[in-house]
Order: structure tokens, then C-alpha cells, then sequence
């Protein structure tokens, strides 16, 4: 079972390296998708996967990098993607 889910982290999560941390656990859990900064301070993200790794995905980013503080994390369902590799974009 796949699973593509739109997450938007809000907190102190730009300028802490939460982008570059993100990629690399979505990389490890083979996941594929996308994240970036919003402009209003936030980082939105696109991960799609087998459920379980979205999940420790998710997971992850209650957290978040070490030296990110997550206020909150709104999570949408959204379809599946033809992605075939994991990106930061700028």
C-alpha cells in the first residue's frame, strides 16, 4: 500500500537545517516528493511511499531537525505522484 501525504510544519523550522534533514530521512526511507520554504516561516513538504515509511516520516517531523522547534503539523491526504526521486527546493 502507497500513501501520499502534503504536510505543512510550522515553528522554528527555517534557518535550522530542517530542509536538508528532511531529505536525508526521506531518502533513507525511500520515500519520494519534495520540501520547501513558505514564505510565512513554515516548510511544506510532499512525501509519498510505502505507508509505513510515510508514517516514520511523519514521525520524524513532530521533531524535526535538531535544532528546529515544531509547533504544529497540519497533515492532507493527496494523490499519488509520478515523482521518482526526493528534492529540495529553493
Amino acid at each position: 500500500m502507497s500513501r501520499a501525504v502534503e504536510v505543512k510544519v510550522s515553528g522554528e523550522v527555517q534557518g535550522v537545517s530542517f530542509r536538508w534533514y528532511a531529505a536525508q530521512e526521506a531518502v533513507r526511507l525511500e520515500l519520494v516528493g519534495w520540501i520547501r520554504n513558505e514564505p510565512d516561516g513554515s516548510v511544506l513538504g510532499h512525501f509519498e511511499g510505502p505507508t509505513d515509511a510515510v508514517e516514520q516520516m511523519l514521525a520524524w517531523c513532530r521533531d524535526g531537525s535538531p535544532s528546529a522547534h515544531v509547533s504544529a503539523l497540519a497533515v492532507r491526504d493527496v494523490p499519488l505522484t509520478d515523482a521518482s526521486d526526493f528534492r529540495v527546493d529553493h
